[in-house]
């Protein structure tokens, strides 16, 4: 039986969610404040966490970002901000999916379901890719560019990865959403710019030469020499 910890503090929202959630067979633990999260983090120790952004205590960001540090169990941000810049920010903290309120229980149940596949999918591979001076070990996810560690979340981790597999291959940003989110998610468009924004940063800027490739009108490619 899987578990799961909701952190909310709206008290009608986390029983409603409790009581669906374990009628679809999920044992579950309630967390009101961002403090009481961390407590039920450690001693109950789930195996996905629903997540509100405002809570009392601690935000939600920060209990994510507290979690990050020593855990990659997967995480959904529940909140009633919806625009880009928020989901960017909770997805850049390291969650792995984000749904604004309101939400019918369907669509929840199939972000969890697509969220805990992709984490199998994670833990399960054990290969390793190499381009030019960037190489990614799927074994430990540990991305090095010139030998140095590259510090990435884990959403951008999966979008090198998707890159690296299909190297010198042009990926439209609605495939690359596709297989990073899976086929059940809600992500904007532009998200993957956001990210891809960032890869950039961390990989093209610092190696002074181009990995990811904008291709115009299609999407993004990443380019192997040899």
């Amino acid at each position: 039986m899987e578990k799961v910890l909701i952190v909310e503090d709206d008290e009608g929202i986390s029983d409603f969610v409790k009581a669906e959630l374990e009628h679809e067979g999920f044992e579950t633990k309630v967390a009101e404040d961002g403090r009481k999260a961390l407590e039920l983090f450690e001693s109950f120790n789930p195996d996905l966490i629903l997540l509100d952004v405002m809570l009392p205590q601690l935000s939600g960001l920060e209990v994510l970002r507290r979690i990050r540090k020593t855990s990659s169990v997967p995480v959904i941000m529940v909140t009633a901000r919806g625009e880009t810049y928020d989901r960017v920010n909770g997805l850049d903290a390291g969650a792995d999916d984000y749904l604004p309120k309101p939400f019918e229980i369907e669509e929840l149940l199939a972000r969890m379901r697509a969220v805990i596949r992709r984490s199998s999918k994670i833990v399960s591979e054990a290969k390793s890719y190499k381009i030019r001076d960037l190489e990614l070990n799927c074994d430990n996810m540990k991305v090095t560019l010139k030998g140095e560690v590259i510090e990435l979340s884990k959403t951008e981790y999966l979008m090198l990865k998707l890159l690296m597999e299909r190297k010198n291959q042009v990926l439209s940003r609605d495939a690359m959403i596709d297989e990073v989110w899976g086929q059940d998610h809600f992500i904007d468009i532009n998200t993957i710019d956001v990210y891809v924004g960032y890869l950039r940063n961390k990989i093209d800027n610092v190696a002074g030469e181009v990995y990811i490739k904008t291709v115009r009108g299609s999407g993004y490619m990443m380019i192997d020499d040899e």
